[in-house]
């Protein structure tokens, strides 16, 4: 029952996180379930399984506070959906021992990816509302969705980013879009998960309590993206999914473990030192950042 609490507050958490910054539901949802020994892709089964309800929560809280681009989710969530489907059965065909590092190294990679996103220096971004052609949306959405099916997590990361750095949508807006689409990758991903895997090796327990715990977060996340410090949050979780996923992602390549005792100690000053650096970003601007830029 304690651990099923904790999924359960685990899931509210990655909800937050998720609903705020536009990421980081799955990515930081898998790592958990890769850390109590769950295969790859039943860990990605159960996230995504969740998914299909904290998603549409997330979308319909989104839609009611006006943070959706619809035309955005028209063009990215099919594309998102059939590349969520081809990697959720390319991940099932892999054996525990093959997928486990790749999967390692996907996540690993994402949470350097959102440490280092919102740790650096940003500068101010221009928005430009002519709005972003079919043929960029929908590339991204296959190349989004299928490293979201095979890493557990990566809709978000790379949807949200390219989307920010594009300058063609409000940043809320941007979270919004991605949230909401999310929800027709999920299902993808789902489906390919359910026609590949049975579903009995998915545990329900996990399943109904990451779910809950979204579902529990996705209104607040929502209403909170305009007022929490997205910096200090995403270099929090970037260290967190770093450093979980270091010691899998190390032994895959080879890394002698005094190495990597060297590698989680200076992961965890680099991460201390990049939570320091966004708490003071916040402080300097004298307010809180409600949403990456």
């Amino acid at each position: 029952m304690q651990k099923l609490l904790t999924f359960g507050l685990f899931g509210l958490l990655a909800q937050l996180v998720d609903g705020t910054l536009g990421m980081a539901y799955g990515v930081t949802s898998t790592t958990l379930l890769l850390s109590v020994g769950t295969a790859p892709a039943v860990a990605s089964a159960t996230v995504h399984l969740a998914e299909i309800g904290t998603t549409l929560a997330s979308g319909t809280a989104h839609w009611r506070f006006g943070n959706v681009d619809w035309r955005t989710v028209r063009i990215m969530a099919l594309p998102g959906a059939l590349g969520a489907f081809a990697g959720a059965v390319f991940l099932s065909s892999l054996s525990a021992e093959v997928a486990e590092p790749w999967v390692a190294a996907i996540l690993f990679f994402l949470g350097l990816y959102i440490l280092v996103r919102f740790t650096r220096r940003r500068r101010p971004v221009k928005t430009n509302l002519s709005p972003l052609r079919a043929r960029f949306l929908a590339p991204l959405g296959v190349v989004a969705g299928t490293v979201d099916a095979m890493g557990g997590g990566g809709w978000g990361p790379i949807g949200t980013s390219s989307l920010l750095s594009s300058g063609r949508l409000e940043p809320r807006k941007v979270v919004g879009s991605i949230d909401t689409s999310e929800f027709l990758v999920t299902l993808g991903a789902s489906a390919g998960f359910l026609v590949s895997l049975s579903f009995a090796e998915v545990n329900t327990g996990y399943l109904v309590a990451l779910l809950v715990g979204g579902l529990i977060a996705a209104p607040v996340a929502a209403w909170l993206v305009r007022k929490l410090p997205a910096r200090v949050l995403g270099a929090a979780v970037g260290g967190v999914i770093l450093v979980t996923n270091t010691k899998t992602f190390g032994e895959s390549i080879g890394v002698p473990a005094e190495y990597l005792v060297v590698a989680y100690i200076a992961l965890a000053t680099i991460w201390i030192a990049a939570i320091a650096s966004a708490v003071a970003a916040v402080r300097r601007d004298g307010r809180a950042v409600p949403h990456p830029a």
